[in-house]
């Protein structure tokens, strides 16, 4: 070694690490996300490692249908649904239930495996929660779908309702860190999420639960929203992207440059070795011509579009599925 060059890190020894169950340290998951661009093979590799020992090469498709849009009090400043966002989206209660029941149809039609019902707002009411009860029963009585929910904040009793009416899974990411979590939302807590993550796991949903990259946070909070997810046992962890939208606080700013969000991928998949790792949101925007190398360390991927901004094209999904000689999982309910 040249005298004064930088330490070169072992990522196949992060992997093997990772594969006999024990957790990175702080540093070097640092030193995953400081990686120099020229070993952004090797850690995908690494990842691969990981990803492949539990979900071979399968690929997990899920759909999102946008079942409530806008109308919440909520002040998040990376949504345009919020009251403090004045992009120009569409606006409407939620959707009734053969317009929910369509949206199965098209999952299917898409290859989804998973069905997500996401409803803006703070948290369902009654009625609402009884809406979508209705739907995901007729759905699980009428097609090989698993369903996510993602409502909001739960309040005592909801998330027993979810589980005994057959939703799989109940999605409430954490978004950011604890320490940078005032500057993204204020009108609820961190705390308030964690809360509503145990609630869907204690009602025997299986947990979902998330980030959204480039929202001012540090290589440290990042780390720290890997082992917080790693803590709360997620099952599923979609990680989202920044997609700054015109009108919402977050407007200014910049993209997660493309090889930043892959070793960000990297040390998810290095954390939480076994968990579903979805790159999500922001995915085009961000990895760009990149986003194939992604599925080297995530093994699930949104199809279709995302809330209120446009995704990739579903069959561009697909061919990008084959062309890296993976798999499109198939449907097991």
């Amino acid at each position: 070694m040249v005298l004064g060059s930088p330490v070169r890190q072992d990522w196949q020894a992060l992997a093997d690490k990772a594969l006999n169950g024990q957790r990175l340290t702080m540093e070097e998951g640092l030193a995953v996300l400081s990686a120099p661009n020229d070993e952004i093979l090797g850690l995908m590799q690494a990842a691969f490692t990981v990803r492949k020992h539990y979900y071979g090469l399968k690929v997990k498709l899920n759909m999102i249908l946008n079942a409530k849009s806008g109308l919440c009090p909520e002040d998040c400043g990376y949504c345009s649904q919020s009251i403090v966002s004045t992009a120009p989206i569409e606006k409407y209660s939620l959707l009734d239930k053969e317009t929910v029941l369509a949206g199965a149809r098209e999952a299917l039609a898409r290859k989804a495996g998973t069905y997500c019902i996401v409803a803006s707002g703070r948290g369902p009411t009654p009625r609402e929660l009884d809406q979508v009860v209705e739907a995901v029963q007729e759905i699980r009585e009428t097609m090989p779908l698993k369903i996510c929910a993602c409502l909001g904040l739960l309040k005592d009793g909801q998330a027993e309702k979810l589980a005994e009416a057959g939703v799989h899974r109940y999605n409430h990411n954490l978004n950011t860190s604890q320490a940078n979590y005032s500057r993204i939302t204020t009108t609820h807590t961190y705390d308030d999420r964690v809360d509503t993550v145990q609630k869907a796991k204690a009602s025997g949903m299986s947990p979902c639960s998330g980030v959204i990259i480039g929202m001012g946070e540090s290589d440290e909070d990042i780390v720290g929203m890997a082992y917080a997810l790693r803590e709360l046992d997620a099952d599923s962890i979609p990680v989202n992207f920044l997609n700054a939208i015109p009108g919402t606080p977050l407007e200014q700013a910049g993209r997660t440059p493309a090889l930043k969000a892959l070793k960000v991928l990297a040390l998810f998949r290095l954390v939480c070795p076994s968990k579903e790792i979805r790159v999500a949101g922001g995915r085009e925007l961000n990895l760009r011509s990149l986003q194939p190398l992604a599925l080297y360390a995530a093994n699930s991927v949104f199809v279709g579009d995302y809330l209120t901004t446009e995704g990739q094209d579903v069959l561009a999904d697909h061919a990008m599925i084959e062309d890296l000689g993976f798999e499109i999982e198939e449907r097991a309910v």
